[in-house]
């Protein structure tokens, strides 16, 4: 038996009586890494929306399974990390101060401190962790988005976009977090850059409606 399963049942999605996608069907297991290609405007971001439960298919269904027995979807979140350049921080707020809201926020122990810290310093923005977010480059807000989705250990990383924003170092931490998540949990990828795109066991092109 899989410890951990997703999978994505005929999804389909329309806006306004367009078909954005249709017949999006896969399945993951743990270890796997999984890419979703296409033009701007093909769906990627609404696709991986729906994968997180941020937003509902027209028709179709997404599961989670844990040792067999499926998430519930109020609960998704605990296993769930998520990461996407329009995802907004706590500008007023530091960098730890966000982290540490959102540890509470999933419900995590007291004692996640020093892990948020760690975080940080893999990320290289420790030296700022007390400066509020509104003096962060868009690269580092970035960053800090990446120290949030995994500050929990989520089974299940989601990106979209994951290296938009940032310089040569950052892009170095991000595929350093790729290629570890893909050895231990489930990687979803929305993106075009082709050195993301390697990391995937298999890629769906939403251009091409087909998945190889």
């Amino acid at each position: 038996m899989n410890h951990l399963t997703l999978t994505a049942g005929s999804l389909k999605k329309e806006f306004n009586r367009r078909v954005i996608f249709d017949s999006i069907s896969f399945t993951l297991h743990e270890g796997e890494a999984f890419a979703i290609t296409g033009r701007n405007g093909s769906g990627k971001s609404t696709l991986v929306k729906i994968l997180c439960g941020l937003l509902s298919p027209t028709k179709g269904t997404v599961r989670v399974s844990v040792e067999g027995k499926e998430v519930n979807a109020e609960i998704l979140f605990r296993h769930l990390g998520f990461v996407a350049p329009y995802l907004n921080m706590y500008d007023e707020f530091s960098g730890i101060e966000n982290l540490m809201l959102f540890g509470k926020i999933r419900g995590l122990e007291n004692n996640f401190a020093g892990d948020a810290e760690e975080l940080l310093r893999q990320f290289n923005i420790f030296e700022r962790r007390h400066d509020e977010v509104r003096t962060y480059s868009s690269g580092m807000k970035q960053r800090l988005k990446f120290a949030a989705a995994l500050l929990h250990r989520p089974e299940i990383l989601v990106m979209d976009e994951p290296t938009s924003n940032l310089d040569e170092e950052g892009i170095a931490a991000v595929r350093s977090v790729i290629a570890e998540h893909r050895r231990r949990g489930i990687l979803i990828i929305a993106t075009n850059e082709k050195e993301d795109v390697k990391y995937a066991d298999a890629v769906l092109n939403l251009d091409e409606r087909k998945l190889r």
